[in-house]
């Protein structure tokens, strides 16, 4: 049976779910108290972890999770678990991408300059301009792969997708924390908070389109993870944080339902420490633990995204037509799902601000039932 995502509505039958170290990881933390505290975190984030995995299965889906590595400490650091598989990966129709970022560096840039790129002057201003972007230049030039090759978490989950008949296709700019595949149309966000110039919207629709010729591209100025600022739940429904002005060309027709400021006045403590830990993590009770401050900037930093990306779980998982999985309760959220004959379950993630993952980010769909549906045949092809 070959995998396929057209819609991601569709009935879930095989997920992804990540995972992170165990408390034995955690033992090279010499503050008792620290460590402690790790220790816990590694317990209830596996606890939670068997809980989603538990309720998907409740549903019939079929779950897979990755591999952690015996070499977790690489060059002066120890790596990232395969905590959220799907800022990494996506499968589209068909095709299952990983998402890895260019090693394109100055000495490419001064190297092989190419007089299609973006009008910059030096690498300085070429280096400001989105990873997407920089990823483009660099496949111009290198093809794939822009990395040396090296085992990762995921390679087992790989070969099994390959068994499938399926093609993996490495070292891409594409996961579906990015991506939202609607049919027909998959709507691209933007990783940078400031909107994109028209030459880089083109460079990125023409890097779409050449990766998935047979879909109709369009981009959304989210500023981030796409999966964080909205969620079209079915078809007709969107719920977003803010509003993104080209809804109403992107998604005519479809019900927003806003919610503005949800939830920032619950992590007040995460915004106090920001400026000491760059707004990259919070461990509720520990915002002025120094000791704790001192361990993650110094070992973890690299690990955690920015927790704007999942202040309420717009960030969700939909089962299928009639169920999502939800993070936490807002009865605004609650009551338009409702008109649409949706369920939301509440499953736990208590760490979820520490690691920056929605439900949404630590899973990565498989294989959904369907086939591709055209919800806007009025567009041209």
């Amino acid at each position: 049976m070959t995998y396929s995502v057209y819609q991601h509505w569709d009935p879930l039958k095989v997920c992804v779910v990540g995972r992170s170290y165990p408390p034995e990881f955690y033992s090279w933390i010499q503050v008792p108290h620290v460590r402690s505290l790790f220790e816990r975190i590694a317990i209830e984030t596996e606890e939670d972890y068997q809980s989603i995995i538990k309720k998907l299965q409740s549903f019939g889906v079929t779950v897979l999770r990755p591999n952690l590595m015996a070499d977790a400490f690489r060059d002066g650091h120890y790596i990232p678990p395969p905590m959220c598989p799907r800022d990494h990966t996506a499968m589209i129709g068909q095709k299952f991408y990983e998402s890895r970022s260019s090693n394109f560096d100055k000495s490419s840039y001064d190297l092989l300059k190419d007089p299609s790129w973006p009008d910059c002057d030096n690498w300085e201003q070429f280096n400001q301009l989105p990873q997407w972007i920089i990823d483009e230049c660099a496949e111009r030039n290198f093809g794939r792969p822009h990395q040396q090759e090296r085992r990762t978490e995921y390679d087992d989950i790989f070969d099994h997708i390959r068994s499938q008949n399926n093609v993996v296709i490495k070292n891409t700019g594409i996961n579906s924390a990015m991506t939202a595949r609607i049919g027909r149309d998959l709507y691209s966000g933007t990783l940078e908070a400031k909107p994109y110039s028209d030459q880089e919207l083109v460079l990125l629709r023409q890097k779409m389109q050449r990766e998935l010729p047979e879909y109709r591209h369009h981009i959304i100025n989210t500023g981030g993870h796409s999966d964080g600022t909205y969620c079209p739940v079915c078809p007709g429904l969107i719920i977003s944080l803010r509003d993104v002005p080209t809804y109403a060309d992107t998604f005519p027709g479809w019900e927003v339902v806003y919610l503005p400021g949800q939830s920032w006045s619950k992590v007040q403590p995460f915004l106090d420490l920001k400026l000491k830990n760059k707004g990259r993590w919070w461990i509720p009770g520990f915002e002025y633990d120094q000791a704790v401050i001192d361990v993650v900037e110094t070992w973890l930093d690299h690990w955690t995204g920015y927790v704007e990306e999942t202040v309420f779980d717009v960030n969700m998982l939909i089962v299928d037509p009639k169920n999502v999985l939800v993070f936490n309760y807002n009865k605004q959220v609650f009551d338009a799902l409702d008109r649409y004959g949706i369920t939301a379950h509440v499953v736990p993630f208590r760490h979820r601000y520490f690691w920056d993952g929605g439900i949404h980010c630590v899973t990565s769909d498989l294989h959904r039932e369907g086939t591709m549906q055209d919800y806007f045949p009025e567009r041209d092809q």
